[in-house]
This record gives structure tokens, sequence and C-alpha cells, in this order.
């Protein structure tokens, strides 16, 4: 397999010209520079083609395109026939739009962060979730069955958090946000999916004094992006987090898990999410179990980069 360059930026008029050849995969996104995507899955698909050599033409690549291309930009992927795609921001709520099916999860969550080529167009579906549970397991060695889950966001990220938490039967999911207008709209899009599961909501600022101790604290915000953020919780007015998962990935130290680190608590940040919800959009898009290892530690080696 050739060495596949991470670094170059695709644009919508790349795909009028795009060379026959093997399967092309891809990740979608505004802005997208940023990506290991290409690194983690061009390891993967490396280490298939070692034992499989028809997968030594496959190759993952990036595609910066505004909200406004969307809709164009998917039938020319499939014209230029690539086999998937990831989907990130800003496209994960528009894409639902303007595929032809969708998987569960899709329609509980209202967003897609994986396509699947079908014979006439796309299927899509979200990683995003079974990553986390994955996450959690890898780091902590828990699942989230009768776990206590404080939840921080009411964005997309967060509710594909909450909808896999109840699915997987937590004890409990409260779910904390700055704004109320965008928590309430989650907490009446999540009641019909809930059952028996209590789902409350909180003020960011004004946590209740009703919050489980023990708890799996997930933030789902993007407080913590930049290195000057500061935590979207304070971690001390919380009763003694059981774990805290920070889903951001890079920067790989955020105020919320120095935080956590200061308090003694169990802690990791978003770079295993990132790693085995990608795992999962490659399985589904090549039918094999993917080397999870081989990807997790091409992650760590484009971080290390970013962060020598």
């Amino acid at each position: 397999m050739a060495v596949a360059d991470h670094s170059t930026v695709h644009h919508l008029a790349d795909l009028g010209s795009w060379p026959a050849g093997g399967p092309s995969l891809a990740v979608i996104g505004h802005p997208v520079a940023h990506s290991l995507s290409p690194a983690i899955h061009n390891a993967a698909l490396a280490a298939l083609a070692a034992a499989e050599p028809s997968f030594r033409s496959w190759r993952y690549h990036k595609f910066d395109l505004a909200a406004e291309e969307l809709a164009t930009a998917l039938p020319r992927f499939h014209a230029a026939g690539f086999a998937g795609l990831n989907v990130t921001v800003p496209h994960k709520e528009a894409v639902r739009q303007l595929v032809e099916e969708a998987d569960a999860l899709v329609r509980a969550t209202g967003a897609a962060n994986t396509l699947l080529r079908t014979a006439t167009g796309w299927r899509a579906a979200n990683t995003d979730g079974g990553g986390l549970v994955d996450a959690l397991r890898a780091e902590f060695g828990i699942g989230l069955a009768g776990q206590p889950v404080i939840l921080l966001g009411a964005g997309g990220a967060a509710r594909a958090a909450a909808v896999q938490c109840l699915r997987e039967g937590a004890a409990a999911v409260w779910i904390g946000n700055r704004g109320a207008g965008r928590l309430e709209a989650l907490l009446a899009a999540l009641a019909p999916l809930a059952g028996p599961i209590p789902v409350r909501g909180f003020a960011l600022d004004q946590p209740p004094a009703g919050l489980p101790g023990g708890a799996v604290v997930i933030n789902a915000t993007s407080l913590g992006l930049r290195p000057t953020d500061p935590a979207p919780v304070e971690l001390a007015r919380l009763p003694s987090p059981g774990w805290v998962y920070e889903m951001i990935y890079n920067p790989p130290v955020t105020a919320l898990l120095r935080q956590a680190a200061a308090l003694g608590r169990p802690a990791a940040n978003g770079r295993s999410m990132l790693v085995h919800q990608g795992a999962r959009s490659l399985s589904l898009w090549t039918g094999r179990t993917v080397p999870v290892d081989v990807m997790n530690r091409a992650a760590q080696t484009a971080l290390a980069a970013l962060h020598p």
C-alpha cells in the first residue's frame, strides 16, 4: 500500500476529476484540516491489506465542504465511486435529510456520522454512541448499564451520548447545559425514548443538590477545544464523580481533566472514542473486523506530533 498523504485537504471541485482505481473513503466537514481520521484509517487499511491484498488500493481522504455544498457533493461522491464517508461538524444533522436510508440510531439522534454506499445513494449510520461505549470499556472497564450519568452539553454530541445511555440502560441521565432552550428541546426529544429511566436537566452554573454520586461524567460540550477554555462545570461542585470522560482529544489535557486529576478521579480524553467510532465505521465499510490497536497507535502518533 502506497504511503498516503494525510495532510491534503480536498474540495468539491476535486470530485469532478477524481481518479479511477480502488475504493475511496473520506471524512467531510467544515473545517476539516485538523482531522486525524486519514492517518488513523489509512493505518488500519494498511494492516488489512497485509492480510488481504484487495485492500491495497483503498484510501481515506478528507474533504472540506461548506454547508451549501453538501447536497451537491453527496451524489458526486457516489459517482466518483466512494465506498463510504464519515461526517463531522457541521453536517451531521443536515446529511440526515439527504440520504435514502437511515438506521435506528440516526432516526433516534437526528444525526449521522457514517454514510455507506448503496446501489443508488447512501445509507446513514451513527457510530458515535457505540464508540463512546467502547471507549468507556477500554478506559475504565465499565459499561453504561445501571450507571448514573451526568452529561454536559445539549448539542448533537450530547444527544448521541444520551440516546446511547438510554439504549444501554443507564440508571439515570442528568443533562447540564448553559442555555435553557436547547436543554429543554433535548429533554423533550429524549422523553419518548426514556421509558423508566429518569432523565433530568440542570444549569451548568448551578448544579442541583440532587445529582447522583459515583456518576459517569461525560463532557459533550465544546469547552476545552481552546487551551484557554474553562471547564464546563466545576467538578468539585458535583457529588464525588466516579469517572470523567472528556470527548475532546485535542488538546489532550483540558481544564476539566485537570480538575479530575486534582480530585483524584479516573479520567480520560476522547482519543479512545475517536478511535472506536472510527473502527465501527471502517468495519461497516469493509465488512471486516478492523485492528483497533493499530488505529489507536496511529492516533497516539498523530497527536504526539501536534503536542511534542
